[in-house]
């Protein structure tokens, strides 16, 4: 928001805000059904091993979502979390360790499949209205792929100098990027190459995979664990929005500003705020019923993705260049920019009306 106010003005900014704070609360909606399904898939995984691969392993997501929203509500009000840096060494080794499952096991099913499942035209449809959606969807999907960008200024604010912010965060985007690429690639393609037009939509919970029933086990804890702090981390910026807001329209609130101290047996002491415990518990109710309501893994995405891609990762970077860097209209520069922008609009938009059609499909089809 600072840099979009800086370079393009206040009524700009408070469209950057609202898209951002969106997108933020989408997500964290898109972590509690993913963490739900992942606690799912490992009470399935040992039922499967336990009674057959055909038997009617059937759980609910309700009970899993209720008990994470229960473990967001505790952790959203912890002192300075958004400072702990063991939050992003735990979610890295978290998110390494399932990506390298998820690749390793669809590479061992291709190799004892011995051939290539699928074909290049993908999931047949009844008719082409409907491969359309499909498509249409997967392009939300795929414009979901790298959340980060919506808080990588936040993330670059809390690097220390020298070398300059703005260097170190290019390094380590580029590097980001790239891994992240990788690991889509060879997860995504390997999978379909393993299961052809059976494939999941959720590698890991989907159940292409039976066995080994606890690598399965141990990659969807993993997923919980990377997510049960990854959901701070995109909530803590909302918060400090909230908050900060109301710090400045109420100064003399004492339901906004008062601190309490508290003591509860075996804890140190610590300070609460009002506000802070109402609003954050409001905030994690939400998400949780929401995700309760609407429990549909990849369509969710796909909506989330088309919504803050376009907007958030294209239109405002784009913009504030021109800015900074004094590009003048119809110069080549301009021009290959504003197509690039027009190009990823398109995609957003048809990513979003197919994610929403599948939504609607899921939910009352």
């Amino acid at each position: 928001m600072d840099a979009v106010r800086m370079y393009l003005g206040r009524k700009r900014t408070w469209m950057c805000a609202l898209l951002q704070n969106l997108s933020l609360y989408g997500t964290d909606i898109a972590y509690v059904i993913t963490t739900s399904t992942s606690m799912r898939a490992i009470q399935k995984s040992n039922c499967y091993h336990r009674e057959g691969h055909k038997a009617a392993c059937s759980y609910g997501d309700t009970t899993y979502m209720l008990l994470f929203g229960g473990v967001q509500v505790v952790m959203s009000q912890i002192p300075d979390f958004h400072n702990m840096e063991w939050l992003s060494v735990v979610a890295a080794i978290m998110s390494f360790t399932y990506s390298f499952i998820g690749f390793g096991l669809g590479f061992a099913q291709v190799i004892e499949n011995g051939r290539i499942q699928g074909s290049i035209t993908g999931v047949p449809a009844d008719s082409v209205a409907d491969k359309l959606w499909l498509v249409f969807q997967a392009l939300g999907d795929i414009a979901f792929a790298y959340p980060y960008s919506i808080i990588l200024l936040e993330i670059q604010d809390t690097l220390k100098s020298p070398p300059p912010e703005n260097k170190t965060m290019k390094t380590a985007s580029m590097i980001a990027i790239f891994v992240t690429t990788f690991f889509y690639l060879c997860c995504g393609c390997f999978g379909y190459a393993a299961f052809g037009n059976n494939t999941p939509g959720n590698l890991l919970t989907g159940f292409g995979f039976y066995e080994p029933y606890w690598l399965i086990d141990f990659a969807n804890a993993c997923i919980v664990l990377h997510l049960v702090g990854g959901y701070q981390i995109f909530s803590q910026p909302v918060f400090a929005f909230v908050e900060r807001w109301f710090t400045n329209k109420f100064p003399s609130s004492g339901f906004v500003n008062n601190f309490y101290t508290i003591k509860l047996p075996l804890l140190p002491s610590f300070q609460m705020n009002p506000l802070k415990i109402c609003f954050r518990t409001a905030y994690v109710a939400s998400t949780t019923v929401i995700a309760m309501i609407f429990p549909y893994f990849n369509q969710v995405l796909g909506v989330l993705g088309a919504l803050n891609f376009w907007p958030l990762a294209i239109y405002f970077p784009v913009e504030m260049y021109f800015v900074q860097k004094k590009i003048q209209p119809w110069t080549r520069k301009w021009v290959v920019l504003r197509s690039f922008s027009f190009f990823c609009l398109l995609v957003s938009i048809v990513g979003l009306i197919g994610s929403i059609e599948g939504l609607i499909s899921a939910k009352f089809g």
